[in-house]
């Protein structure tokens, strides 16, 4: 199935999408993908990230609201090979991954700020499948989210 680019997905029901301005990195090995979203909201700590995607994803995207820092990784090829065995479309992380070589080779789409190699905590901090902020645009679970090279749209 191919998908329309997010410039004309814009031109044609721009009043009825969000566009998010912050310049998110592609770095999965698939550039375009989109899907319902889901949701996680955690600070320097992948817990719930790991449990959200051990789950079957039916092809939605997991968006991410790590605060933007990029002082820990949040997604590594451990991770990010989870979401592909269970069948997820694409991360959003709201901050940093880890492994960008790895996860670079997997048919998976991820867009992140950045990367570091430390490791984040896991203590299960956060909150699951609550709408998360990011750039002045809202995500809420269940939304469709689409993604490319241009950047991210979601529904209004």
């Amino acid at each position: 199935m191919t998908q329309l680019s997010t410039a004309d997905l814009y031109d044609e029901h721009g009043e009825q999408l969000r566009s998010v301005s912050l310049q998110f990195q592609n770095l999965g090995g698939m550039s375009g993908f989109s899907g319902p979203v889901r949701t996680v909201r955690c600070f320097q700590d992948n817990a719930l990230v790991r449990q959200q995607l051990q789950t079957p994803g039916d092809g939605a995207v997991l968006v991410i609201d790590g605060g933007g820092s990029l002082e820990t990784a949040l997604v590594g090829d451990i991770i990010a090979s989870l979401a592909v065995d269970n069948g997820w479309a694409g991360l959003i992380v709201h901050g940093a991954i880890r492994d960008r070589v790895a996860i670079g080779t997997l048919p998976l789409g991820v867009k992140a700020l950045g990367s570091n190699p430390a490791k984040s905590s896991k203590t299960g901090a956060g909150e699951v499948d609550v709408p998360v902020e990011i750039a002045g645009v809202v995500f809420r679970p269940g939304a469709t989210v689409w993604c490319d090279d241009d950047g991210i749209l979601v529904e209004a």
